[in-house]
C-alpha cells in the first residue's frame, strides 16, 4: 500500500494527515477553513486518494499559515507515498470546464519543483476566503512533493467555479500521474531516478 503519514507542528499551525495513494477518494477534513476543506474534498474525489487531515491554525489572524502548512504536508506525504515513483505514470493532465470556468492543469512528478500558475481570479474572495491562498497552496504542494505544475485559466468568470475547477482538475491529473503503469515497474525515467 501506498501511503505516509505526515505531521507538521509550528508556533503557527499544527497539522496530521494520513494519506492512501491507493484510495477510492475518501476524506475526513478539518482545517476550520469550510471553503478550504470543500475544495481538498473536490481534490481528494477526483484523484480517488485517501485522506485524513486535520489542520488547527492562527486563523483567527488569517488562513494563509493553515493552508499554505497543508501544502507543505499533503506535498510531502505524495512524496513519501510514491517513494521511488516505480511503475507510476509520472505525467497527468487534465482539461476541466466547470461551467462557465475551464481549466488547464498538467503535472509531472518530476522531483523538480516549479509552478506555473496562469490564473486570474474575477474576486479577491469567496465568502472569506482569500483566493490569493489557491496559488499559495499549490506551490507548497509543488515544492514539497517535488511536482512541475502547470494551471492555467482558459475561461471564467465566477470565482467559485474557477478555484474548484482548478481543484478538480489537479485532482485528475494526479489520479493519472499516480496510477500505475500496468506494463512496466520501472522507474519513469531514463535517467534511472525521478
Amino acid at each position: 500500500m501506498r501511503s505516509a503519514n505526515t505531521e507538521r507542528i509550528t508556533k503557527e499551525t499544527n497539522i496530521n494527515m494520513v494519506l492512501n495513494l491507493d484510495g477510492v477518494g475518501k476524506s475526513i477534513i478539518k482545517t476550520n477553513i469550510p471553503f478550504f476543506d470543500h475544495m481538498l474534498e473536490q481534490l481528494c474525489f477526483h484523484s480517488s486518494v485517501d485522506l485524513e487531515l486535520n489542520a488547527q491554525g492562527d486563523i483567527g489572524i488569517d488562513f494563509h499559515h493553515t493552508v499554505e502548512d497543508c501544502g507543505i504536508c499533503l506535498g510531502k506525504a505524495f512524496s513519501d507515498a510514491m517513494g521511488d515513483k516505480k511503475g507510476i505514470n509520472r505525467y497527468g493532465f487534465f482539461l476541466l470546464p466547470m461551467d462557465d470556468a475551464l481549466i488547464r492543469v498538467a503535472l509531472d512528478f518530476s522531483g523538480r519543483s516549479f509552478l506555473s500558475w496562469k490564473v486570474k481570479f474575477p474576486t479577491n474572495t469567496v465568502g472569506t476566503f482569500d483566493l490569493e491562498l489557491v496559488r499559495e497552496f499549490f506551490n507548497a504542494f509543488s515544492t514539497h512533493s517535488g511536482a512541475t505544475i502547470h494551471v492555467e485559466m482558459l475561461d471564467g468568470f465566477n470565482s467559485h467555479h474557477i478555484s474548484e475547477a482548478i481543484f478538480k482538475g489537479a485532482g485528475k491529473a494526479i489520479k493519472m500521474a499516480v496510477e500505475k503503469n500496468q506494463s512496466s515497474n520501472t522507474i519513469p525515467s531514463t535517467k534511472g531516478i525521478v
